[in-house]
């Protein structure tokens, strides 16, 4: 399914993550993080389908229940003693705060997913390739260091397995020096591409002084709407956080302000600019049926 935020101007989608990914570490109130994993969840299932889908309910959320659990056992602190386990009191704050931090753990990881999936290297390139031209090449080999090298590997394992040396093949033994030998031969084609990507980019003249590069991005009038709008609700995050609407106390007890209009307001707020994108995709999917019933 295309996605209509991915074709915007690369500043705004970098605008638009660096400011959800940093909100989504630092704000702990439990509203605004479900509002976060939840709309985290949703736009990554619309960019990727079905894989994100089973990436998410069969990875993550386990994960997330895990280092909710795991929380509690070594953190102690909190006047609200449940049980003890062992001697060590386990405290109803705990227990909470390890909610709140496996919540926001998991939605920076789904979060981050999403960037990988909408800023490409290219996008990153444009965007820093004149500023730190070394930095933006290798930041941008690096964030698809991951799925390259995943599908590497796959390619490498296919092949031994032709030849008998997969980690299916022999005993345990066999097995363990046949995955050290995929391995290897990962580490050295990943040593190769290195060079033939430095020797590539050196070829063609990258980070020289006055060097002009091709490229199809324009800042339209839809750009300029779209990143008005998210700069807008950024300026009222940052006013709710002057206010301490995003703010909580979880130890010793929990002690968050009550929630008032200006407290619903940031609230919607927030809402909105994280589901930004999947508000332009709707709108997108609304316009292209109504141009296909007048067919």
């Amino acid at each position: 399914m295309k996605d209509t935020f991915s074709g915007l101007h690369p500043i705004v989608n970098f605008t638009y993550f660096t400011a959800v990914i940093l909100f989504s570490m630092f704000f702990m109130h439990p509203v605004f993080l479900g509002f976060s994993l939840v709309s985290a969840l949703i736009y990554s299932i619309y960019l990727n389908g079905i894989k994100a889908a089973k990436f998410n309910f069969l990875y993550m959320l386990p994960l997330l229940l895990l280092v909710a659990l795991i929380n509690p056992l070594f953190n102690h602190e909190g006047v609200t003693i449940l049980l003890f386990i062992n001697d060590n009191p386990i405290t109803y704050e705990s227990i909470i705060y390890g909610i709140a931090s496996a919540t926001m753990f998991i939605s920076v990881i789904i979060w981050f997913s999403c960037y990988n999936s909408v800023v490409t290297s290219d996008k990153f390139i444009y965007l820093f390739g004149k500023i730190i031209p070394s930095l933006s090449l290798i930041l941008s080999m690096t964030l698809r260091f991951v799925p390259k090298f995943k599908a590497q590997i796959k390619v490498i394992s296919n092949a031994q397995k032709c030849i008998g040396r997969d980690v299916s093949n022999g005993n345990v033994l066999q097995r363990a020096r046949n995955g050290i030998k995929i391995i290897s031969i990962l580490i050295t084609w990943a040593l190769e591409n290195s060079i033939e990507t430095a020797d590539s980019m050196k070829c063609r003249g990258y980070g020289l002084k006055g060097r002009t590069s091709f490229s199809n991005y324009r800042f339209d009038k839809r750009d300029k709407s779209v990143l008005g709008t998210i700069c807008g609700l950024i300026l009222l995050m940052i006013f709710g956080m002057v206010l301490g609407e995003n703010t909580i106390d979880y130890f010793p007890s929990i002690i968050f302000k009550e929630i008032t209009i200006i407290s619903a307001i940031v609230y919607i707020g927030y809402a909105a600019l994280l589901l930004i994108p999947v508000a332009l995709n709707i709108m997108e999917d609304i316009k292209w049926y109504h141009l296909k019933s007048k067919i």
